[in-house]
This record gives structure tokens, C-alpha cells and sequence, in this order.
């Protein structure tokens, strides 16, 4: 058997290094990879394989116990928080290395040191949007905290010391096969994790919505993409008083934007199915009279896991839950008075200006009457096997011109700069330093003081029975529509004139309805004084959570587990009956025609993995918005189309409306004909499927699959998960993302926890612990998160002391 997996061992690292020479140009020494002391092979080792009872760390000032459980979860218990810190940072890197170093490199444009030439333009994207320029203003901030940053110094100092102790044998797997080293750690790179994760969340859509205001029209326009929703169930209860004196809004007499229509590449955007819910029920709604928060962070599905799980204990305080490897902390979790969790608040936190320099030399542009002196900032992009790339990238007082003429010869003759609040200074490390320790709401509203972006709803729930929401970040006072079209650089009129003050972002604390909520969705209903406007605000599974949770009594842990996993799909319950109102079944009498139309109209409308009714509806629905917006596809200029809740609405309430005709045809198109089109189109992609494929259930149809963070290393990843869920359902589980992590706390005198993610403690490709969570996820099961003291050492895997 270990000459079979050794052989095994042998091949897989053969096919690697060759699908990476055809992407990057450049093959691995195999004859490394090989060696049987050094190479691959030293990598199909599990951790409880290699335990060390006692491991040496420098700088510690007393023992750390770490106790590792059956999942390989560890439990660290350190004197104080320097120790505590250092030994998070140390076992972190014991686990994670390489994906903590490949997202901090990813985040400041340095993919090409890795790979070569094919990651040059994704590099100098990502420096042209200010990812590392970021790192740096907050690093300059946190100097103004200096215990902060000595515990993100003791944190860099663990991973270094793990970093200086690796052999060839032990380096992880994806250095060796990409041929590299890691570079120490520091403050600095943690700093750039969260701008990766700001980047990552964030997303606008100016660029688009302009080309839509020239090409519509501003009252058609203000009809197909509405500021608010008809059915707008928002996360601050629509209840709640404003009990403040808003700010003056300073709205200009015109509104400068620019004219043309703008044919250049819009900045990629965060991927569709990224968000998440949280919630939390108050007493009075459970069977045991306590409080239970959930959280379900929705992010791409990758391996090594975006989260890595433990707890982190001093004599002062003792937190777990879910960390990102490269921050201190917990990001979301519980300790022994409060838990807490997150979802992305989709609130507009960036915009385009668009400069006008005075001459070829752009070291001067207009601003009023006059001119301002800019910036330049030379990149240089380090290319594995070739020179430096050097990119000039332009810094007004907005920020960064990221597009310009320089970035690409055939782009538009314009320049635009991005403003964005992840280019100021803060300090969200301090947010969950302090988080982890809070004992109350008071702690919890003064952790959120120190956290600017990206824009978060923190659910929050005591063991004293309160539960809360707050939706923070460093938000732009904003008159109506600002920031929803490029702006002239040039007018002052046009600037952010304030930020809202903290006090003054939406929040509740102990609604009369018994629970607070937040699934992406729109923030306030429109009695809130500052205008609010995001282009991605979420439809859906809101309004299925709100809803359960209203009806919901005696609402028990297991409750929320199955509310996590629900699989109802509101979408299709809405637009289904729609769909076949404006059908003419007397066109479709084939067997086939049949036999899809009696299961879409014997559907309970859940999503599960067995079902064939998801499937169906599915591809009918993507051919029939194929369809009506078939023509803003074909404009020579990018543009967003109307999202699935105003479609429906236009298809339901305005089936004959000019919006659905074509304007190259000489016939008058209406809904029902691109339903009939549509529909059509989906029976041949059913045939095509049935005789290729067969099975078109919706787990084989969806195809779940949980990708290395490296596309090109199929081996590491895990395909066709079995399990149900979507885009817009509560279990958001759709092809490429879902529940990163799922909790559910009960805040008691014994506070119970449960988690679960879709992965594995170990970075490991090798390792047992690699993927072995992801069958209990799929099918919705979680794993005992409760709090462990020192002395329970039942049932532990194994024990270290770091000495």
C-alpha cells in the first residue's frame, strides 16, 4: 500500500507540474517534487501523523498549551494576549502558510512573481485600484495605536519563527510545485488581507449606470432600477425612529456628468452568489428563553478553506469560532457572554471621478477655478523569468487613476480616479481584537467605533438577552443619486461633503418583533435621512428569512440549523406561475413538453438535491431574461440589465410593455413571445442534456465544486458535492459558492455552539484533514463548537506545549 500511494503521489505531481508549465510557461523541477525525502511525498502525511508533544517558541513569556481536537481544531491557551497572538500566528502558519501568503501577494499585485507573465494585467489592476496603497495608509494609522500593532508584531513574529523553520521536506506543496519560498511576515500583510477581503466585497456599477442614464434615459432608468424595491423587507426593522439630527446634505444645483457613453472595461466585480445571512432571536421567541444569533458567511468555495477554526484563550477571556488565516482574532464567533457575526452591508462605498489633466505631463488637474498637483506612484511588478514591469499609476486627492490611456492603448481617451473608503486609514484589526473580548452591547458598539471597511452588518446577541444589528462602515454623506454615475473631477460640488456619523448608522437593539436580521439586503426603508444606494442589493432570501422568523415560536438550535439549510426557492415560487400564465402549452405536446411541465407544476418549490423541478425552471428562466434583454447585450457599450425581481415584476404587471419589443424587428415583441422563445430554446437544451448527460437533478445539474485557490491544481479540489440550495436561497449553495461557514450560538449559563465549513482545518493537500468537513456541510450537518477548558483533554487528538 505505501508503494501504490507513493506511485500515486508520483503522478499527481507530474500532471501538476506539467497543467502549470502549459499555464505559466515555466516547469517545476520534477526531480524535487519526486525526491522521496523532500518532495511531494512529505506532503501526504497528516498532522496527528507528525504531533510534537513540545515545540520551542521564541519571545513567549510563559508556556502555551495548544490542544488540537478530532477535527484538528486547536484550542490555544496562553498567559496573556502577546503569547496569545504569537501562538495564533505560529499555528496558523503551521496550517495555512501558503494561502496566507498567496492572498496577501494576490492583494498587492505580486501574482506575476509566482506565475510569470500571464498574471501581469491582474497585477497592475489590482495596484492601479490601491489595494497595497490602502495597506499602507492603515499601517500608517494603526501607528497611532501602538498596542495593536505590538500584538500584530507578536502575531508576524509566530509566523515568522514557523516560516524560519521549515525544511524542503515540510515546505508546503504549492511552493514546491510553483518553485518559490515564503517571505517573512508583517503587520503590513495582515493589513493587506483585509483590503483583499474589502476588494473582494466590494463591488459599483457606475460606469454601467451611466451608459444606462445616456442611452434610457433618466426616467426610464429610475423605473427598471429602482431606489427601493415594492416588497422592501429592510435589515433595520422598517419600525424603527430616527431619533437624531441628520447632517446637511449639500445637493448641488446641477449634477456634472459626463456626456458620452463610456466603452471601456468595467473593474471586475464580486462575483455573483457572494453575500451571506446572519440573524439573531431574542428569548422570548425560544424554547429556552435565551438568546440564539446564526451566521453563514456566503464567499466563493475554495480549498484551503477561507476560514481556519479555533479558540483562543487567556485567564481574562476566551473566544472561538472562525478566523481568516493572516488576522488576529476571530472574525466571527462567540466567548462566554456574547457572539456576533457578519454579512457584507452592499452599501455604495466607492465612486469614478473623471480628471482632467492640464497637459501631456498630467502632473497638474483642473479642480474649480483652478489646478491641483498629482501624484505619480511607479509600480514595480516583479516577473518570474523576465525584467520588471513598470507601470505608472497617477494619485489625485480622490485616489488613483486607475483607468487610463496608459493602462491599455485601445481604451477610451479618458482618465478616471477612484475614491474609496478602503483607501483611508483605519484600524478593522482593532474591531475584532476588541470584539473578541467584549462582554456586552456597550463593548460590541465600541469595537465597531475602529471599523471603516468594508461595509459589515454585525448581528450581535448577550448571555444578559439582548440582541442587536449594526450596519457599519465609514459611509459618505451622499445627495440623492451621487455616486451612482462617474462625476466630474472638476467640480467641487461633486464631492463627498461628510461622512455620517457613527451614532448615526442604522442599528436596532431589541426590536418588538423578537429578532434582527440581514441577508444583503436593502439597509432602512426610506424614512432614514441619508440616501442609501448600493447596485446589488439582494431580493430573496430576506424575505424567506424574515418571514420564517416572524411565524417562528419556540424556536430551538436545530431550528436555526434547518433555517441555515433551507432550501425553499422564493425566486421560482414568484416567477413560475408567471412564466406559465404566459405560455402557450397548445405549441408544446411532445412527451418531453409534457413531462417537464407536469414536474415544474407539481413542484413544492424546494431546491433540494433530488429534485428535478430546479433544474427546469433554471434553464427556463436564464433562456427567457436571455431573451428580453437580448438587445442590451448587443449595445457597443457595458451596461447592467434589470435584476430578477424587477423582471418578474415587468412580466407579471406589464406583460405588453414596449420595454420587451425589439427595436431591429418590424414585429411588436411582448413578454409572452420571449417566454414562448424561451422555452422552446430550454427543450433543446434538455435533450441536449438528457441524451449527453441524463440525470438532470439538481445536485448532478448544479454541480457544486470547491476549487483550489489555483484553478490549474484540479487535483486539490473537491468536484460534484452532493447537496441543494442556490443563488437567491437561504443554503445559497450554487455552483462555485455558499456558506464559507456556518455557526449557531445559543448565549445560555452553558452556551451552546455548533459550525461547520466547507473544507478542512490542514492547507494540506495531503493531509486527512484537507476536505474531511465537506460531506457533513453538504448535508447540512455541524460539528459541537462549544468552549474547551485547559483540563479537557478528553477525546483530543493531540496536545502541544509551546515551550
Amino acid at each position: 500500500m505505501k508503494y501504490v500511494s507513493f506511485i500515486l503521489a508520483a503522478v499527481l505531481s507530474v500532471c501538476l507540474a506539467v497543467a502549470v508549465s502549459r499555464s505559466i510557461g515555466s516547469i517545476p523541477p520534477l526531480a524535487g517534487l519526486l525526491d522521496p525525502n523532500h518532495g511531494f511525498w512529505q506532503n501526504t502525511i497528516s498532522e496527528d501523523q507528525m504531533a510534537e508533544k513540545e515545540l520551542e517558541l521564541d519571545n513567549l513569556s510563559a508556556e502555551v498549551k495548544v490542544i488540537y481536537d478530532e477535527d484538528l481544531i486547536p484550542h490555544i491557551f496562553a498567559q496573556n494576549e502577546l503569547d496569545l497572538y504569537r501562538a495564533q500566528g505560529y499555528i496558523t502558519a503551521k496550517h495555512r502558510l501558503w494561502q496566507m501568503e498567496f492572498q496577501t501577494m494576490a492583494a498587492a499585485g505580486r501574482i506575476s512573481e509566482i506565475v510569470g507573465p500571464v498574471a501581469i494585467e491582474l497585477d497592475r489592476m489590482t495596484r492601479r485600484k490601491g489595494l497595497a496603497y490602502g495597506a499602507e495608509k492603515g499601517l500608517e494609522f494603526l501607528s497611532q495605536d501602538p498596542q495593536t500593532l505590538a500584538l500584530m508584531e507578536a502575531y508576524a513574529d509566530g509566523v515568522n519563527q514557523y516560516i524560519d523553520q521549515l525544511s524542503n521536506a515540510t515546505l508546503p506543496v504549492e511552493y514546491k510545485i510553483l518553485n518559490y519560498r515564503p517571505e517573512h511576515w508583517s503587520p503590513y500583510k495582515s493589513a493587506l488581507l483585509l483590503k483583499y477581503m474589502a476588494d473582494m466585497l466590494m463591488g459599483d456599477r457606475d460606469l454601467e449606470y451611466s451608459n444606462l442614464r445616456k442611452i434610457l434615459g433618466q426616467q426610464m432608468l429610475d423605473k427598471l432600477f429602482p431606489n427601493f424595491p415594492e416588497d422592501n423587507d429592510p435589515v433595520i426593522e422598517a419600525e424603527r425612529v430616527w431619533d437624531f439630527e441628520a447632517l446637511p446634505i449639500n445637493t448641488p444645483d446641477s449634477a456634472n456628468y459626463p456626456n458620452d457613453l463610456l466603452v471601456i472595461d468595467p473593474l471586475p466585480q464580486p462575483e455573483e452568489g457572494i453575500g451571506s445571512n446572519n440573524w439573531a432571536v431574542s428569548g422570548t421567541k425560544t424554547k429556552s428563553g435565551r438568546p440564539i444569533l446564526a451566521n453563514d458567511p456566503h464567499l466563493a468555495l475554495n480549498l484551503p478553506s477561507i476560514w481556519y477554526s479555533l479558540q483562543l484563550t487567556t485567564p481574562e477571556h476566551s473566544v472561538k469560532g472562525a478566523s481568516l488565516p493572516g488576522a488576529l482574532g476571530i472574525t466571527s464567533g462567540f466567548n462566554q457572554n456574547i457572539a456576533w457575526g457578519v454579512t457584507n452591508a452592499t452599501k455604495d462605498a466607492r465612486d469614478w471621478y473623471k480628471i482632467t489633466f492640464k497637459d501631456e505631463s498630467r502632473s497638474e488637474y483642473k479642480y474649480g477655478d483652478g489646478w491641483r498637483k498629482s501624484e505619480l506612484r511607479i509600480e514595480e511588478i516583479k516577473v518570474k523569468g523576465e525584467e520588471t514591469f513598470l507601470d505608472t499609476v497617477i494619485y489625485t486627492h480622490y485616489g488613483p487613476v486607475v483607468y487610463d490611456r496608459t493602462f491599455r492603448s485601445d481604451r477610451q481617451d479618458v482618465n478616471f480616479a477612484l475614491k474609496w473608503t478602503a483607501h483611508e486609514g483605519s484600524n478593522e484589526q482593532k474591531t475584532f481584537l476588541m470584539m473578541n473580548k467584549a462582554k456586552n452591547h456597550d463593548d460590541y458598539n465600541a469595537a465597531l467605533d475602529n471599523y471603516n471597511a468594508p461595509p459589515q452588518n454585525f448581528v450581535f446577541a448577550s448571555k444578559s438577552g439582548d440582541i442587536a444589528m449594526r450596519i457599519q462602515g465609514k459611509f459618505p454623506v451622499k445627495w440623492e443619486d451621487q455616486g451612482k454615475f462617474f462625476m466630474d473631477g472638476a467640480d467641487p460640488q461633486m464631492e463627498w461633503s461628510d461622512y455620517i456619523p457613527f451614532d448615526q448608522n442604522a442599528s436596532t437593539l431589541n426590536p418588538e418583533r423578537g429578532f434582527v436580521s440581514s441577508a444583503n439586503q436593502h439597509p432602512v426603508d426610506p424614512s432614514y435621512p441619508y440616501y442609501v444606494f448600493d447596485n446589488s442589493y439582494e431580493h430573496y432570501r430576506n424575505r424567506r428569512l424574515n418571514s420564517r422568523l416572524r411565524e417562528m415560536t419556540d424556536i430551538t438550535v436545530d431550528d436555526m440549523k434547518a433555517l441555515q439549510f433551507d432550501d425553499y426557492y422564493l425566486h421560482a415560487k414568484e416567477a413560475l406561475p408567471v412564466l406559465l400564465g404566459l405560455l402557450d402549452e397548445s405549441k408544446f405536446q411532445t412527451d418531453a413538453a409534457k413531462k417537464y411541465l407536469k414536474e415544474l407544476k407539481e413542484w413544492d418549490f424546494y431546491a433540494d438535491p433530488n429534485q428535478k423541478a430546479p433544474t427546469l425552471f433554471y434553464i427556463w428562466w436564464n433562456k427567457t431574461t436571455g431573451k428580453i434583454w437580448k438587445e442590451w447585450y448587443e449595445w457597443n457599450a457595458p451596461v447592467v440589465t434589470p435584476n430578477y425581481y424587477q423582471t418578474v415584476s415587468l412580466l407579471e404587471n406589464e406583460p405588453e410593455s414596449a420595454i420587451f419589443d425589439y427595436t431591429g424587428t418590424e414585429t411588436v415583441e411582448m413578454a409572452k413571445d420571449h417566454v414562448n422563445l424561451a422555452f422552446e430554446e430550454f427543450l433543446e437544451a434538455m435533450a441536449d442534456w438528457e441524451r449527453e448527460e441524463g440525470d438532470y437533478s439538481w445536485a448532478n445539474y448544479k454541480r457544486t465544486s470547491i476549487k483550489h485557490l489555483v484553478p490549474q491544481f484540479a487535483s486539490f479540489s473537491v468536484d460534484n458535492v452532493y447537496t441543494g440550495g442556490g443563488r437567491g436561497i437561504l443554503n445559497a449553495t450554487s455552483e462555485r459558492h455558499g456558506a464559507s461557514w456556518r455557526m449557531v450560538v445559543e448565549l445560555g449559563d452553558e452556551i451552546n455552539a455548533f459550525g461547520i465549513y466547507p473544507g478542512g482545518q490542514s492547507g494540506n493537500p495531503g493531509s486527512r484533514f484537507y476536505s474531511n468537513m465537506i460531506n457533513r456541510w453538504a448535508k447540512g450537518e455541524y460539528i459541537d463548537f462549544s468552549l474547551r477548558s485547559i483540563e479537557d483533554t478528553q477525546d483530543a487528538l493531540f496536545t502541544t506545549t509551546l515551550k
